[in-house]
C-alpha cells in the first residue's frame, strides 16, 4: 500500500487530549506497585531491591505494554488518514412553510372571482409543479395555527385547500408577524437548520419587518406574494362592516428586503412562483459541502490488530495459547452456512425461518415453484405452510395443498387467505376436464395447441398471495379457475375446419385474457374476497357490519369544520396560557 506521508491528518484530532492520561497512569501504577508490598513498611527501601526474589523487569514491562496499548487505542480514535474516497453526498432541498392571509380582507373582488380562489389556486399549483422538498401550510389572522406541518407528501397538504376561509379562523384580523414567528418555530421543531417562509396577503403592519429579520438571522428566508390589486376592492369585514381592501406593497417589500427573500405580486401564471424560487428549492445549507464528494478516509482500524495482540498479555498465564488455539479453531469448527429450523452458530432459528421465507417468495415470484416448495418445506407455521400450499397449488397438486392449508389453517384459526385459497383449489380439484374428441379408430383426437393454454391444471391462475412478503393494501387473491381445454372444431364433414378452429381459439384467448384480468386486478380480488367473506358471516357479524356501514357513511366529510373546531381549541388553549 503506497501511503502520502504528506497527506496524513487525524479525522478526530481532539481525540489526542486522552494521552495526557499517560502520566496518571503512570503514577498510578507505580503507587499501586509500592503498596502492594508488604514489605515496604518492614523493610528499609535501600535494602529492599537487595531481599526481594522476583525482579522488576517483568513489571516494568507491563506498564510499558500498557501504555503503549493505551497510545494505539487512542490514535486509533483519532482517525489518522492519508487517503481521500468517493463518498455519496446526501442533499436535502430546503423546506418551505406557507403562511397564507385568512383574514376578511381575503374575501375581496378585485382579484376575479375572488383573492381567497386565486390564492387556493396558486396554492395548488404551487404543491404540483414544486420540484421536492419538504411543505408546510399555516394559516393566520389574528393569530397564526398549523394546518399542515412539514411533509414531503405535497398531496397530503393539497387536501385541505378548499377548506381555507376566514370562517374557519377563530378570530379576524392580520397578524403577520406572529405568522412568520410560527412558521420559524415549525422549521426549528422539524430540525432544519434553514428554510424558506412565503407570505401571502395584501398587508402587514409595521411589527412583520423586525420578525422577518429575525427569521433571516437564523438562515430563514422570507419572501412575499402580493395578494389583490392597488386599485383594491370592497369586502366585508368580520363586525359587518363594508370596507376597502387595497394591496400595500410598499411595507410587504420592507418584509422582503428584510427576510432576504423577493416580492412578487400574484400573476396569472406561475411565473410569480419561479420568479421567487419556490419551484425549484435550493439545496439546504447544511447539505453543502466543499469539493467533489470526496471524503477522508478513516484508517484507524489498521491499529486494531496489534492492539488486539497487546492486550492478549492482559490474560492470566496461559491465556495467550488458549486465545490462539480458539481463533484458530473457531472457523473449523463452525457449520455450513446451510438453513435449519434449529438454526446455526451464526443464525437464530427465527432468522434461518425468516431467510427460507425469503428465498421461496422469491422463487415463486420468479415462476420457479419447484424451488418455491423446496424453501416452504419444513417451515411448522402459518405462514410456512400457507406458502407450501400456494406452491403446490401452482404446480396442480391440490390434494397437498388443500392439506397444507388445513395445516395452516389448525396454527392460525380464521385466516382468511388460507380460507379463500383452499376453497378455490377445492373448487378446482373438484372440476373435472373436459373428455378429447375421439377419433376415427376410438383414440383421442389430437388437438392443435391454442396460445396462452397451460400444461397443467392450475396453471393460468393467478399466484397465491405470498404471506411472506405482502404488498401494503393488497386484497388477498385467489386462485382462480383455469379454463378448459377447447376441442379441435368440425365441419359438417366430420373433418375440421381451419376457419371454425381459428375462431374457437381466439374465442378461447379472449376468455384467457378476460379471465387473467379478473384474477390480477387486486380490485376485483378484493371483491371476491370480501363476498366470501359476507357469505361466511353470521348473522350478528352481518348486523354489526351492517351497523357500522351505516355510521361511517353519517359521518360528514368536511374538512372546514374540523380546521374550525381545530384552530378553536388551540385559540382557547393559548388564552388560558396567557398568550
Amino acid at each position: 500500500m503506497n501511503i502520502d506521508w504528506t497527506a496524513l491528518h487525524l479525522v478526530r484530532p481532539q481525540a489526542l487530549w486522552a494521552l495526557l492520561a499517560l502520566p496518571l497512569i503512570a503514577a498510578l501504577w507505580y503507587w499501586r506497585r509500592r503498596r502492594g508490598s508488604a514489605w515496604h513498611g518492614a523493610v528499609d527501601a535501600h535494602l529492599l531491591r537487595h531481599l526481594l526474589v522476583a525482579g522488576g523487569q517483568r513489571a516494568w514491562g507491563g506498564l510499558v505494554l500498557l501504555m503503549l496499548g493505551w497510545t494505539l487505542a487512542v490514535l486509533a480514535l483519532a482517525g489518522p488518514s492519508w487517503r481521500q474516497v468517493a463518498q455519496p453526498l446526501w442533499q436535502s432541498p430546503s423546506p418551505l412553510v406557507v403562511a397564507l392571509d385568512l383574514s376578511t380582507r381575503i374575501t375581496a373582488t378585485d382579484l376575479p372571482p375572488s383573492r381567497l380562489l386565486q390564492a387556493r389556486a396558486k396554492l395548488a399549483t404551487l404543491l404540483r409543479e414544486r420540484q421536492g422538498g419538504e411543505v408546510a401550510l399555516l394559516a393566520y389572522a389574528d393569530d397564526a395555527y398549523t394546518v399542515a406541518p412539514l411533509t414531503a407528501d405535497a398531496a397530503n397538504v393539497a387536501l385541505y385547500l378548499d377548506a381555507l376561509g376566514p370562517d374557519v379562523m377563530p378570530r379576524d384580523g392580520q397578524r403577520a408577524e406572529r405568522a412568520l414567528d410560527a412558521a420559524v418555530l415549525l422549521l426549528q421543531q422539524s430540525g432544519a437548520h434553514d428554510g424558506d417562509i412565503l407570505l401571502l396577503t395584501d398587508r402587514a403592519d409595521a411589527a412583520a419587518t423586525p420578525a422577518a429579520a429575525a427569521a433571516r438571522r437564523q438562515g430563514i428566508r422570507v419572501s412575499v406574494l402580493g395578494l389583490g390589486t392597488p386599485a383594491g376592492a370592497a369586502y366585508r369585514s368580520g363586525d359587518g362592516q363594508i370596507a376597502q381592501a387595497r394591496l400595500e406593497e410598499a411595507p410587504l417589500q420592507a418584509i422582503a428586503s428584510a427576510g432576504g427573500g423577493r416580492y412578487v405580486r400574484i400573476a396569472s401564471d406561475d411565473a410569480d412562483l419561479k420568479q421567487l424560487g419556490v419551484l425549484t428549492p435550493t439545496l439546504s445549507q447544511a447539505d453543502r459541502r466543499d469539493g467533489d464528494g470526496l471524503a477522508w478516509r478513516d484508517e484507524g482500524f489498521w491499529l486494531l490488530p496489534p492492539l488486539m495482540l497487546l492486550a492478549l498479555w492482559a490474560f492470566r498465564r496461559r491465556g495467550l495459547a488458549m486465545a490462539l488455539v480458539l481463533c484458530t479453531a473457531l472457523p473449523l469448527a463452525a457449520p455450513a452456512p446451510v438453513y435449519a429450523a434449529e438454526g446455526t452458530w451464526w443464525q437464530r432459528a427465527d432468522q434461518a425461518t425468516q431467510e427460507r421465507l425469503g428465498a421461496g417468495v422469491d422463487a415463486y415470484r420468479k415462476g420457479d415453484f419447484k424451488a418455491a416448495q423446496q424453501q416452504f418445506d419444513g417451515i411448522d407455521t402459518a405462514t410456512g405452510w400457507y406458502n407450501l400450499g400456494n406452491a403446490l397449488a401452482r404446480q396442480g397438486q391440490y390434494d397437498a395443498a388443500i392439506a397444507a392449508y388445513d395445516k395452516a389453517l389448525q396454527r392460525s384459526p380464521g385466516m382468511a387467505d388460507a380460507v379463500a385459497n383452499r376453497t378455490a383449489v377445492e373448487a378446482a380439484r373438484r372440476r373435472k376436464p373436459p373428455s378429447p374428441p375421439q377419433g376415427k379408430d376410438g383414440q383421442p383426437a389430437k388437438t392443435p395447441p391454442s396460445s396462452g393454454q397451460g400444461g397443467q391444471p392450475g396453471q393460468d391462475q393467478a399466484p397465491p398471495k405470498q404471506q411472506g412478503k405482502q404488498d401494503p393494501g393488497e386484497a388477498p387473491p385467489t386462485p382462480g379457475q383455469s379454463p378448459g381445454t377447447p376441442q379441435e372444431a368440425k365441419g359438417e364433414s366430420g373433418q375440421p375446419n381451419p376457419a371454425a378452429q381459428a375462431q374457437a381459439d381466439a374465442a378461447q384467448r379472449q376468455r384467457m385474457q378476460q379471465a387473467l384480468q379478473r384474477q390480477d386486478t387486486p380490485g376485483k380480488a378484493g371483491q371476491d374476497t370480501a363476498a366470501q367473506r359476507q357469505a361466511a358471516e353470521t348473522p350478528q357479524q352481518r348486523e354489526q357490519r351492517q351497523a357500522v356501514e351505516a355510521w361511517m357513511r353519517r359521518v360528514p366529510d368536511d374538512p372546514g369544520s374540523l380546521l374550525r373546531a381545530k384552530f378553536q381549541l388551540e385559540n382557547e388553549r393559548r388564552k388560558r396560557e396567557g398568550r
